[in-house]
């Protein structure tokens, strides 16, 4: 009894430094169902905090806002559990993303249900950043965001387009049909591969299911969005390597990705564990370092206020949809994806986490590449 109420304490102590009250009144104060919780978050740090709000031990009326003040208060960075002991081992002795353990995303994330992800994207299944520079809604910023892709490109009739990590194959649909291209997507989700043929059918365009890591063929110019998020560090010259030999001299490759202020090698415990394993956010650093001697940085572009208008508009579209989708999605699920999308949103507004587009050239643009906005 000592124990918890000392720990109660700490928490309290704790959330006082970020201008949260237990039991407060205020959208972002917390609201504690179980006792048990104070001992669990400081044993366990994020992975704690994340599975007792599945477990229904807390609540708060804003998510987003709690946890953004957690994050502003760095308090994310001072309680840790012991579980990140061993994630920070095993990423420092392993690699996570090898060819053996790059699947486990697209099989744990990625084919969760075509029907939850497009109830939850929009009239596209595009499941990055929309481009809300002259947008007033999710489905015109998609649309923006492709858009602005083939423009940077600098995408005409004829010419073929690679796409690494095409997800539901809408980046090269929307290419296709709007500029005339021809082009190959890979991904290493099955249930994406399978909703990209269909899509794309009657269009030039090839899905494969393929690792990144065996292509080796020509193509005129290539696009990554987020996908490179689930590269690793240990494979982000490899990566680079890939997309170089796929592009002849003159092509253009672009690189949209979440990025981090910081240089790490592994990911929060919680968002490995029920998100995105085998992830990580790469930071300026690391791409560079990566990149350096096989591509010329022609332009660097950062919107990441954007990505939160996204998550909110997807969280929306999500929350309004829980009662028609399969009851496979449970409560215990619901309460996860809603924390998943909050948290995402709380890094953003903190700045924490940067949305990058990034164009790349072989040998340089002769003259310069001016880009478009």
């Amino acid at each position: 009894m000592a124990l918890a109420a000392r720990a109660k304490r700490r928490v309290e102590a704790l959330l006082a430094e970020a201008g949260v009250r237990i039991g407060g009144d205020r959208d972002w104060d917390l609201q504690v169902h179980d006792g048990r919780l104070y001992t669990r978050v400081l044993a366990q740090g994020s992975l704690g905090l994340g599975e007792s709000y599945m477990d229904g031990w807390w609540d708060v009326r804003s998510l987003d806002g709690f946890l953004a003040r957690l994050m502003q208060a760095r308090l994310d960075r001072r309680v840790h559990g012991l579980g990140e002991v061993w994630d920070a081992l095993e990423a420092r002795l392993l690699n996570p993303q090898s060819r053996r353990r790059s699947g486990e995303v697209g099989r744990r994330h990625y084919d969760l249900g075509n029907d939850l992800y497009s109830a939850m994207l929009g009239r596209r299944l595009v499941y990055s950043c929309g481009y809300w520079r002259d947008a007033d809604d999710l489905d015109a910023a998609q649309e923006a965001k492709l858009d602005l892709v083939c423009r940077k490109l600098r995408l005409r009739p004829g010419m073929r387009v690679l796409d690494v990590g095409c997800g539901w194959g809408e980046a090269l649909k929307f290419a296709a049909e709007r500029y005339g291209v021809s082009g190959v997507g890979v991904t290493i989700s099955r249930e994406q591969a399978e909703y990209a043929r269909e899509l794309c059918a009657g269009l030039p365009v090839e899905i494969r299911l393929q690792d990144y890591r065996d292509l080796d063929e020509p193509f005129d110019a290539a696009l990554s969005i987020g996908m490179f998020e689930h590269v690793g560090v240990r494979n982000y010259r490899t990566y680079f390597e890939v997309m170089r030999r796929c592009l002849p001299e003159h092509g253009l490759f672009l690189l949209h990705t979440i990025g981090s202020n910081l240089s790490v090698k592994r990911t929060d415990p919680w968002i490995a564990r029920y998100i995105f394993p085998n992830s990580m956010l790469p930071s300026a650093a690391q791409i560079t370092r990566a990149s350096e001697g096989l591509f010329v940085l022609e332009d660097w572009h950062n919107f990441g206020a954007d990505y939160e208008r996204t998550l909110a508009a997807w969280r929306a579209n999500v929350e309004a949809a829980w009662d028609r989708l399969d009851p496979r999605y449970d409560e215990r699920f619901r309460r996860m994806w809603r924390f998943y999308l909050s948290a995402s949103m709380a890094t953003f507004r903190c700045r924490r986490s940067q949305l990058w587009q990034l164009v790349l050239s072989p040998g340089g643009v002769p003259g310069g590449y001016v880009a478009p906005r």
